[in-house]
């Protein structure tokens, strides 16, 4: 039983291991969580402002635009 345990999470960590992560695959939402605990630019998963806010309700953090999409709208990210 142990066998086919190990067998089973060695072929789950090489396959997570050879599978590519594609630029295609990433996405840059719009608003970050910030402050002590997250740093900067933030966990940067909220797709709007109230989705960010109601997550950083009751803690000691803010949301912020995400820096990658604000300069990619201004023209100045590559």
């Amino acid at each position: 039983m142990r066998n086919l345990i190990y067998a089973a999470l060695s072929a789950a960590a090489i396959l997570a291991i050879s599978t590519p992560i594609s630029p295609a695959s990433a996405h840059d939402y719009r608003y970050c969580l910030q402050g002590r605990e997250w740093g900067y630019p933030g966990n940067c998963q909220f797709s709007t402002y109230r989705q960010c806010m109601l997550t950083a309700s009751g803690t000691d953090a803010y949301c912020g635009i995400n820096p990658r999409v604000a300069f990619r709208e201004r023209g100045h990210y590559r």
